[in-house]
């Protein structure tokens, strides 16, 4: 498996991030203890509108960018929406969008399968988080991302990747002060890291199948609630280029209809359908 040279300009997912390997899971165990911080600062309403907006906004970054953009190229956008996408992303604390999208186009390849970088054939607790801090994927897959590897903005936020979290912490605590920083940063950013981990684990172990694609993916409505439809998982890994998860009307998708009002507008276009094929070919 080829990995990605970690210089200033290779794209890498951090040169200093990645040499320091304990860094990562040093800040990521850091960061569920700072919630802690909560018992102190209480909560206001004026918190929990913060986290409200700095959950669901980044989950958006994932949802609609980092995955079926960046990983799927499921629909079109600008250079400009592009890079915006790509930042969003990025202040989920989830590495950049080079390293998350190769990635993850390397667990379709290999889904459930020696390869997969979050199998739960590994273990639950492996395919949830634990994967995120095997020296195996540490780097950014360049050969699965070349595509966007041309651009050199995203080139630099991928390298620089902590660069937008800490903006984030910065606005959170101008806003809120300390307990803004807590509810706004830190506990918004570990629901939203267990809220997109929960696809790599639950999603392959918990739900209903529609389709055989080969490997354990599901579909769960409660997880497609959760991660604005990201839970119609089986849905998905039959056909991964869609611009919708959820192939059928009464299966909620929320990614899809914000992006189709985004299209609307011209920021984003071409989303990319559903095969009629693959609509009829159920189990």
């Amino acid at each position: 498996m080829k990995r990605m040279s970690t210089g200033a300009g290779s794209g890498g997912a951090g040169g200093w991030w990645v040499r320091f390997g304990g860094i990562s899971a040093t800040i990521y165990w850091g960061i569920h203890a700072a919630c802690l911080v909560a018992l102190y600062t209480g909560v206001s309403v004026a918190d929990v509108t913060l986290f409200a907006v700095t959950f669901w906004v980044r989950l958006f970054g994932i949802t609609g960018g980092f995955h079926r953009y960046f990983s799927h190229r499921s629909y079109k956008t600008s250079r400009a929406t592009q890079f915006a996408l790509a930042c969003l992303g990025t202040s989920s604390v989830q590495k950049g969008p080079l390293w998350w999208a190769g990635t993850h186009r390397l667990h379709h390849r290999y889904s459930d399968l020696p390869g997969d970088p979050h199998s739960p054939r590994e273990s639950f607790w492996y395919s949830h988080n634990a994967w995120i801090f095997d020296p195996k994927w540490q780097y950014t897959q360049i050969g699965e991302i070349r595509d966007f590897a041309k651009y050199p903005e995203l080139v630099w936020l991928n390298q620089w990747h902590i660069v937008p979290p800490i903006l984030l912490a910065v606005l959170c605590f101008a806003i809120g002060g300390l307990s803004g920083l807590v509810w706004g940063m830190g506990i918004s950013t570990v629901a939203l890291w267990h809220t997109t981990y929960s696809i790599n684990s639950l999603a392959h172990r918990w739900g209903n199948t529609r389709f055989d694609t080969g490997d354990d993916s599901r579909n769960n409505l409660f997880l497609a609630l959760l991660t604005l439809g990201e839970g119609w998982h089986n849905n998905h890994h039959r056909y991964m280029g869609a611009a919708r998860n959820g192939f059928f009307w009464w299966e909620i998708d929320i990614t899809f209809y914000l992006l189709t009002v985004m299209s609307w507008f011209g920021i984003v276009w071409d989303l990319r359908p559903v095969p009629a094929s693959v609509m009829a070919d159920t189990k």
